[in-house]
């Protein structure tokens, strides 16, 4: 049974997202009455989301996750507006990036509770207020008519023009790739004023950036692996390298919000995700899993990685943005 005022208040946050999600406001149980509902917010792309929704259902009979997904730059427009207009209409966020989390809970949203299970997830995807269950690695896909890139400095270089990079303020995944470049030793915000130079163009996420390569827009672009490899094996003439000193990892958080109407459910929600049989369903639907011991999708051999520093990248978010933006605009 919902807490006393928790059905009203779900009730208010279903009908407050119809404007942007086309989804049933209620479903009935098995015995007859009403499910159990949270409401999900997310960047995670649908090919993951949407079979960790249904075998959580699935698991649980008389649940309902309601979904709102958008890329980052729209789903930290949805919160704020939720804030404006009287508070999160969200039971659980499943960001992209820690950095996006992190505003979350400093502006007290969401955080103050993992499930156990957190402590089996490496200790530098999770903090006390949220825990990492996905890694996305920024990598280059490169058209097959070029040599394989063996450095990211090599994409400044006359082989590759034109680079296509995605859109720091849209995606996670390309923050993450720009706060590593900004510290990176031999990089830098220089990194991308040459690739601008090259003739680079900035498309808005990941996804156009490998669809750009694959069509022969652009000779190779900054991606995430799984658009990549999906691209590279469905057909498209492209391939795909881990360049030194490496992929770089962003972990994508999970959290419950502060607020939540429904807390037991998207507690059960949380630690389903973080479980190991919720981690296989997150490789399995071809993202990769933070939990150690799950196979996720193609790592190559020895593939070097690097990590942002996201404590630095916190304290320097906006002018790093800033900066970023008199190379490429806004």
């Amino acid at each position: 049974m919902l807490a006393p005022g928790a059905e009203r208040l779900g009730l208010r946050r279903r009908l407050a997202l119809l404007p942007l999600v086309l989804l049933p406001l209620a479903c009935s149980s098995g015995s007859g009455g009403e499910s159990e509902a949270i409401t999900l917010y997310t960047c995670v792309s649908d090919e993951t989301i949407q079979p960790v929704i249904s075998q959580f259902e699935s698991e649980h009979p008389g649940t309902d996750v309601k979904l709102f997904r958008a890329t980052t730059g729209d789903l930290n427009a949805r919160i704020a507006g939720d804030v404006r207009s009287g508070g999160l209409e969200a039971d659980v966020i499943w960001a992209c990036d820690p950095l996006s989390m992190q505003g979350y809970v400093d502006q007290d949203l969401v955080g103050g509770w993992t499930p156990e299970e957190a402590a089996d997830i490496p200790e530098q995807f999770r903090t006390d207020d949220y825990v990492g269950v996905a890694l996305l690695y920024m990598v280059a896909a490169y058209h097959d008519d070029v040599p394989a890139p063996s450095s990211w400095s090599d994409l400044a270089g006359p082989d590759y023009e034109p680079v296509a990079v995605p859109d720091p303020n849209t995606a996670a995944s390309a923050l993450g790739a720009l706060a590593y470049f900004a510290q990176a030793p031999g990089y830098g915000l220089d990194f991308y004023s040459t690739l601008k130079e090259r003739g680079a163009e900035q498309l808005s996420t990941p996804d156009e950036v490998t669809a750009g390569v694959a069509q022969g827009l652009y000779q190779a672009g900054i991606t995430i692996a799984n658009s990549a490899y999906l691209a590279r094996d469905s057909g498209s003439p492209i391939e795909v390298e881990w360049p030194e000193p490496g992929a770089v990892a962003i972990y994508g958080p999970i959290a419950l919000a502060r607020e939540s109407g429904n807390s037991t459910l998207a507690k059960d929600f949380i630690s389903y995700v973080v479980s190991e049989p919720g981690q296989q369903v997150v490789a399995e639907a071809g993202s990769y899993p933070t939990r150690p011991g799950v196979e996720g999708p193609e790592v190559p051999a020895d593939a070097p990685v690097v990590y942002p520093n996201w404590s630095q990248v916190t304290a320097n978010k906006d002018a790093l943005l800033a900066d970023y933006e008199q190379i490429f605009g806004g």
